[in-house]
């Protein structure tokens, strides 16, 4: 009985993964500001960098707690269409 508690016991364990989004839309200076704010307010977003010159977020998160799915959502929902950037080599 001691041994099947334990198994239900362990916690999942969280990796931080960091992605790359493509933000093409974005063409003010105030639209990283907008694209930060919503990518941060995701639960599970560790850290976000957001650049305007490059039309790209970099974000950081745990991902038990969220998806690039609920990402991506996040800046539509602000107005900012958004999809995972293609890794360069």
């Amino acid at each position: 009985m001691l041994v099947s508690l334990a198994t239900f016991a362990l916690p999942t364990w969280a990796a931080s993964t960091t992605v790359t989004l493509s933000v093409p839309t974005m063409d003010c200076p105030v639209c990283p500001i907008t694209v930060k704010k919503a990518l941060s307010k995701v639960a599970g977003v560790e850290a976000v960098t957001v650049s305007l010159d490059r039309r790209e977020a970099i974000v950081t998160f745990d991902d038990v707690k969220t998806t690039v799915e609920t990402l991506t959502r996040a800046t539509r929902d602000s107005g900012y269409r958004s999809s995972l950037a293609e890794r360069k080599p």
